[in-house]
């Protein structure tokens, strides 16, 4: 047998090894999430068949759920608050037929859907997340754009569906992201490891900026990280507040994951707007918005505002505050540098 024969066998060989072996992980990793949905669709049932023994049912079902996390929590940890427990009341009110439950769906799959109001609509969703293997992520964007409402009253669906399967290209559900899943890893009690989490990753980013501006020596002073403003009916939150000294006003950044839509430079806009209004000073300057969105493909810094200031100011800024093309640099390289910490 040559030796270009026997490393085409080794290479087989190993091949089938690794298939076994892959093929039981994924299997573990699914056989652990039904089991974990299952169980809260039990426990549900439990609260709800024990509430409706209560001689006053919502006095009752309050105490008992109060109480009951107590005990869960000294058990078996962190996944058993009172809200946690409500969602798994809620979790067999909407699916009080245990045979209808998927197990290609997660716990987090679930409690997206059951925000659903329309039961067609959630019966939809279910579907189409296990024919399309949505991910998490996937999901909630479809959900949150209104894919099933928009899709029923498109008399075009064509397109509708196509622009569907482009949103979703890269967000495809895959059994280690159950087993990565922080519900999950609570159930289980390994703990939650932050380098799995996409809000984690725009964390770590984050503090890698305010790192950058509080290093350039350029009068920035930090002021807060998810800042809250605050109308008469909603409440916002801004990623991160510096105060300028030098430039005299307040500058505010809001970090995208995935790519820039005209509704992101709208809502920094809306912030610009809003905190001139509720936060700044008679004495203070304009406030500056600036909006970081890293995609796969572009990595795109813009200023808000700017333009409608005066030339005077205009110049000023430019000589403080950081171009759009040293951002980029310093968003690229944390990126990365963040990237190959979570491999590792």
């Amino acid at each position: 047998m040559s030796e270009k024969h026997i490393e085409n066998a080794k290479n087989e060989f190993f091949q089938n090894i690794k298939s076994i072996l892959q093929t039981a992980r994924d299997n573990a990793y699914k056989s652990v999430n039904f089991i974990m949905v299952e169980a809260y669709w039990n426990i549900g049932k439990k609260i709800v068949q024990e509430e409706q023994n209560g001689k006053d049912r919502a006095e009752y079902g309050t105490y008992l759920i109060k109480e009951l996390s107590a005990q869960l929590t000294t058990e078996f940890g962190k996944g058993f608050t009172s809200t946690n427990l409500k969602m798994m009341r809620q979790f067999y009110n909407a699916f009080s037929n245990s045979h209808t439950l998927c197990d290609q769906l997660s716990w987090s799959h679930y409690r997206l859907i059951m925000r659903v109001e329309n039961q067609n609509a959630r019966e939809w969703y279910i579907k189409e997340s296990i024919a399309s293997n949505w991910s998490v992520r996937a999901l909630e964007r479809q959900i949150n754009s209104l894919y099933y409402e928009r899709l029923l009253s498109s008399k075009e669906k064509q397109p509708v569906i196509e622009e569907a399967k482009e949103n979703t290209r890269n967000l495809q559900l895959t059994p280690k992201e159950i087993i990565k899943d922080p519900y999950v890893l609570e159930f289980l009690e390994l703990g939650d490891n932050k380098s799995f989490r996409e809000n984690d990753l725009e964390s770590a980013l984050l503090e890698k900026i305010q790192e950058f501006l509080l290093e350039l020596g350029r009068g920035f002073a930090f002021v807060a990280r998810q800042k809250r403003i605050k109308t008469q009916t909603s409440d916002f939150y801004i990623d991160l507040v510096f105060y300028n000294y030098l430039l005299k006003c307040f500058v505010l950044i809001d970090l995208k994951i995935g790519k820039l839509t005209h509704q992101d430079i709208g809502q920094i806009d809306m912030y610009v707007n809003m905190y001139d209004d509720l936060e700044k000073d008679a004495s203070d300057n304009p406030t500056i918005g600036m909006i970081l969105c890293t995609d796969k493909d572009e990595t795109v810094v813009k200023y808000s505002h700017i333009n409608s200031k005066d030339n005077l100011f205009v110049s000023k800024y430019q000589m403080v505050l950081p171009t759009e093309e040293e951002l980029i640099r310093e968003v690229e390289g944390d990126v990365l540098e963040l990237q190959k910490e979570m491999l590792k």
